[in-house]
């Protein structure tokens, strides 16, 4: 279980502690990592800090690090170039402001490849990349055909295949020696020295071995063949040339495909508006949005971006809010209702009132949401990072060993290190590297856009083992809005007796039965009396002193508990509203029971469907409620939940809620809730997976692994369903991902694979991976 992360705090420091204080957690952009290793690299260093906890993502090129006062963002930037690496500290995602780095952002290093690139000006790599393909095609095609090779043709291939090693293979050099000189192997390591190996090789064989004779032959072989010692030395410049350009390649797809998996968060933090109408002093003016203070007063016309969340103070429109929660039917807004920035204004003109600004919108701490799942690691990916760490010396072992192998074995020097050079080039620590975090990337980005915020990858092995969802009832399964249906008045009292005595106790309550009852009282009897000794008994209804009587509404219970009786025909009222699926709250004044009120929340009218979908994934759904067995075994029939299989939980009380889950968990059940209110806030956080309804209480969010947007309850089946997808694509990028590895290595040892064709098929097996990740920006909510 994973607690909330997004809580609000001032603007312009959420998520982001000062740089002096380091009294929360910090973000760095990393530059210059080309692998998994040089992440794990970073990573060991800064955990090296007294006091510091680090993460370093690969695929976002980010590091989160939680630092003590002491450590400031400067010393943990001179960690990371200490290790031959660049870092810039990131400030919080906010929407009105320049966007910092988003996932596959420019790695902040000239040298490294550019994901993050948005303009349409020169791509570097690409550059790169074009003018190596140029060079090497001719190389590989003299070198594949052997009746194509004439007179010194071999000093051609040189001049051709020179250029690409060095220049087109500059960027992998330079990590090369960087990490040399900080006593460090990563995947440079081992294509700097294949490539730089084979091409000094064959500089060698040109010069001084004999091959730079004319009319000099050089077939190309699949595999490796022993000559004993007895050919004359072969080039390997197709090798260097075409290994080159096959992870320049990889590297540029791999560039693009990490943009295209962070695509989703980009878009989320450029959904707000970039100005606003304010009015001030009763002038209207437009200004960045980024100015917005709380209480500024703005104006909002048909077809604009609200700037930020508010208040609605005039006019009527409907708002579609479909960017955020994925619901394509826009909403209602009146006076007094709150809407959200980034939201369009469809129809009339609104005034509203700036309620939230900058980092503690919805936006940003969606977007804060989103980006603190991507940056996080679930524990089979740690698992990978520790191979990665210890992957490199270990090939380079293999590589000396296969040498050494072929060597002994007499098959002579040019087999020997053709086979080493293939070990070399085809193990591939990228792989690992990308499984899980391009996953996460895209799973977590494509859930933003259907309004499923998903907290953590913790989280996605939780979903994948919940067999019980718990659902809360209340703003849950129904709407939450609660309606007065009928008031029944004891003998000598009437209606109006009943609702002016029951409206002002109820007023200074936030229960949803409470504000119902308050709200009927005043349009019925006109404004409500003062209360005093005003006392909120939780699960069972409120006592207070209205105009100098002592009033007691709430459960019948309540009524009991007081020594206050029902007589017979309050009673059947009670038992007939709930036999019926209604709520009976009871009336009672200086003593004596005044009348039975009958108050109905509407089921929404998609849940039993949702129910439907949350049991076709292997879940069995519990009605959790404080009302009584009769009221909630009504509503469970109507969704579709069996109360005489143990689907229904009813009377609990608030601080109930906790132990009802903490019992179906000691049953051997894992426990998925599903809450919106400030009392399920306990609950949510003690199951094994919290579903926070997004139109619920801050306190449920926080709590909650994950929110809904869209407060439907059919999106915490998709919520479910793409989590296990997520969950699913991991497991599968890190099965090939060790298989690939676990079989190429000794192939190439063996001497089974040519080096080039071993490039080739490394720069694939990273590409695999994030290709495999980015099926799922097609997931389809079923809602």
């Amino acid at each position: 279980m994973t607690t909330g992360t997004a809580a609000d705090t001032a603007p312009g420091t959420a998520g982001s502690p000062d740089p002096g204080t380091g009294d929360s957690g910090t973000e760095l952009a990393i530059g210059g990592m080309t692998c998994a290793s040089c992440a794990a690299r970073v990573e060991r260093k800064l955990n090296r800090v007294e006091g510091v906890s680090a993460t370093v993502n690969y695929a976002t090129e980010k590091a989160r690090v939680e630092h003590p006062a002491g450590v400031s963002v400067a010393d943990l930037i001179a960690v990371v170039e200490a290790t031959g690496y660049t870092a810039q500290h990131l400030p919080p995602p906010t929407p009105a402001s320049p966007t910092p780095p988003a996932a596959g952002a420019p790695a902040a290093d000239p040298a490294a490849p550019d994901p993050g690139r948005t303009g349409t000006g020169p791509d570097p790599l690409l550059h790169r990349l074009l003018v190596s393909v140029a060079l090497t095609v001719p190389v590989i095609v003299l070198s594949m055909v052997p009746a194509w090779q004439f007179d010194y043709w071999q000093w051609l291939c040189l001049t051709l295949a020179a250029p690409v090693v060095v220049w087109g293979g500059w960027q992998f050099h330079r990590a090369a020696w960087t990490n040399a000189r900080h006593g460090a192997a990563t995947m440079d390591t081992l294509i700097s020295l294949g490539t730089v190996a084979a091409l000094v090789w064959s500089i060698w064989a040109l010069f001084f071995g004999g091959a730079g004779e004319p009319g000099m032959t050089h077939p190309f072989e699949f595999v490796v063949r022993a000559d004993h010692g007895h050919a004359p030395p072969g080039i390997y410049l197709e090798v260097a040339a075409g290994v080159t350009m096959f992870l320049l390649a990889g590297r540029w797809f791999e560039a693009r495909a990490k943009r295209r998996a962070g695509a989703a968060l980009r878009a989320l933090l450029e959904l707000g508006a970039r100005e606003v109408t304010v009015v001030r002093d009763g002038v209207e003016r437009r200004v960045p949005a980024a100015e917005l203070v709380v209480g500024d007063r703005f104006v909002v016309r048909p077809g604009e971006k609200i700037a930020t969340d508010g208040r609605v103070l005039e006019g009527e429109s409907a708002v579609d809010a479909s960017m955020l929660t994925g619901e394509s039917v826009p909403v209602d807004v009146a006076p007094g209702d709150t809407v959200t920035g980034a939201t369009v204004n469809t129809s009339g003109r609104l005034l509203v009132e700036a309620t939230r600004v900058g980092a503690d919108t919805q936006l940003s701490r969606m977007a804060r949401l989103v980006e603190e799942a991507q940056n996080g690691k679930a524990a089979v990916q740690r698992l990978a990072d520790r191979i990665s760490a210890v992957f490199v010396p270990i090939v380079i072992l293999i590589a000396l060993g296969t040498l050494a192998w072929w060597l002994v074995d007499g098959s002579g020097a040019t087999a020997a290190f053709t086979a080493a050079v293939a070990v070399l080039i085809i193990a591939c620590p990228c792989a690992l590297g990308l499984a899980t975090p391009t996953a996460l990337l895209v799973g977590t980005g494509r859930g933003a856009q259907l309004g499923i915020l998903i907290k953590g990858p913790e989280v996605l092995e939780n979903t994948r083992r919940a067999d019980t969802v718990v659902l809360d009832k209340t703003g849950t399964v129904t709407t939450g809005t609660m309606t007065l249906l009928a008031v029944h008045p004891a003998a000598g009292a009437d209606r109006a007796e009943v609702l002016r005595a029951a409206g002002p106790a109820e007023d200074a309550s936030e229960h949803p039965i409470a504000r119902a009852v308050a709200s009927a009282a005043a349009g019925e009897v006109g404004p409500l009396a003062p209360v005093t000794g005003f006392r909120n008994l939780p699960g069972l209804g409120v006592r207070a002193e209205v105009e100098g009587r002592a009033v007691l509404v709430g459960r019948p219970r309540l009524l009991a508990e007081h020594g206050v009786d029902l007589p017979d025909d309050l009673a059947r009222a009670a038992a007939d509203a709930e036999a019926g699926g209604r709520t009976a709250i009871a009336v009672a004044r200086d003593g004596a029971a005044l009348g039975v009120l009958e108050i109905a929340d509407a089921i929404k009218p998609t849940s039993a469907e949702a129910i439907t979908r949350l049991r076709e994934l292997g879940l069995r759904p519990v009605l959790l409620t404080g009302d009584n067995r009769t009221v909630a075994e009504a509503v469970a029939r109507q969704v579709g939940i069996d109360p005489a299989d143990g689907g229904v939980i009813a009377g609990v009380l608030p601080e109930e809620k906790v132990e009802v889950i903490r019992r179906l968990r000691a049953e051997g059940r894992t426990v998925a809730m599903v809450g919106d209110g400030v009392n399920d806030a306990a609950a949510l956080a003690t199951a094994d997976l919290g579903l926070a309804m997004g139109t619920g209480t801050d306190a449920a969010m926080e709590a909650g692994d994950i929110t809904l947007v869209r407060g439907d309850l059919r999106a915490a089946a998709d919520a479910v369903r793409l989590s296990r997808s997520t969950l699913f694509t991991i497991r599968t990028n890190l099965f090939w991902a060790f298989a690939y590895n676990t079989a190429a290595i000794p192939l190439a040892a063996a001497g089974l694979l040519n080096p080039m064709i071993a490039g080739a098929a490394m720069a694939l097996s990273s590409l695999s991976v994030v290709a495999n990740s980015l099926r799922l920006r097609t997931f389809r909510a079923a809602a």
